[in-house]
């Protein structure tokens, strides 16, 4: 029902709004699944596009509600809204009728992270070997020192490499460009896994499907990695090392700001190595330091503790 707009809102995405391939693949999957809602109800349902309102909205929802976290649902439902105020600029219809639909309320969390220990444990599980370990020793270090997103990491093309002045190129949310440092084990982790990866045999082959710009991060057979993949070494290694909990890539982004934090940065700097547009996103981590905030306090309060 909906497919022909859902092409012309690709388009619209791609070329007017330079989204990212991450970004176009999420809305279209999210489309695609709320048209096949449709489909299913009929055309007793839904007569067309301009027939569908807010309850239509309402009913979509209460199905995802039964498979789905709060936030994939508030994902889902910001996609759809994207989607209608589309529609309305182009004429095809004139009201927007998920603008009407509240937001899930969303679960409040305390991001996971790493202890300093865990994560060094977690990077020196990866054993030597072929240019598949050490691709994997190398974004695993290039995630734990840069906070970058996973989204980010998979995006890296070699242009982007800047390892003589210890720094990287990224693209991050909305498109924005923003340069972030590199440590020194993630350099030579990422110098190590190039020389590999280039001197490897076939690499040269144009039938690999290596894309251009190059890509940093390969897979098997030559082309780009996804998230997905890197999700799934972390467990991976998380497994290998002993580690007793679910880790994500973004567990070592908030261990990378978390860290930081411990150690006297400032929240502006951290807010601006991670991308955040606003500082309260940062503050979030300050949730995670209640221990060492104890620590200082009791070190420096006079009244903290009786004094012997």
């Amino acid at each position: 029902m909906l497919e022909a707009y859902i092409k012309q809102f690709e388009q619209y995405l791609r070329i007017e709004k330079n989204a990212s391939e991450h970004t176009c693949r999420n809305y279209l999957l999210d489309l695609r699944e709320f048209d096949g809602f449709l489909s299913e109800k009929g055309p007793s349902y839904i007569s067309g596009v301009a027939s569908i309102d807010n309850l239509t909205i309402r009913a979509y929802l209460g199905l995802l509600a039964k498979q789905n976290k709060k936030s994939s649902q508030a994902r889902k439902l910001s996609c759809l809204r994207t989607f209608f105020k589309f529609l309305v600029r182009e004429g095809v219809i004139t009201d927007n009728p998920a603008a009407a639909v509240r937001t899930p309320k969303l679960e409040k969390y305390l991001p996971t992270h790493l202890t300093v220990d865990e994560a060094f444990a977690l990077l020196d599980s990866v054993p030597a070997g072929d240019v598949q370990h050490a691709r994997d020793r190398a974004l695993l270090e290039v995630l734990y020192s840069t906070g970058i997103r996973v989204s980010e990491l998979v995006g890296l093309n070699q242009g982007d490499l800047e390892l003589n002045l210890g720094i990287i190129k990224v693209l991050g949310k909305g498109r924005k460009e923003r340069v972030v440092p590199i440590g020194k084990k993630a350099i030579a982790a990422l110098t190590h896994y190039l020389n590999l990866k280039d001197t490897a045999p076939g690499t040269d082959d144009p039938q690999k499907g290596r894309t251009q710009p190059a890509a940093v991060f390969l897979n098997k057979s030559g082309g780009r990695l996804t998230a997905r993949s890197v999700a799934r070494f972390i467990d991976k290694y998380v497994q290998h090392c002993g580690l007793q909990r679910s880790i994500s890539p973004h567990s070592l982004r908030h261990s990378f700001a978390t860290h930081l934090l411990n150690a006297g940065a400032d929240l502006r700097a951290i807010q601006e190595l991670l991308g955040h547009e606003n500082l309260s996103t940062t503050q979030r981590y300050t949730h995670l330091n209640i221990d060492k905030l104890m620590e200082v306090y009791d070190r420096a309060h006079p009244r903290s503790r009786e004094k012997r």
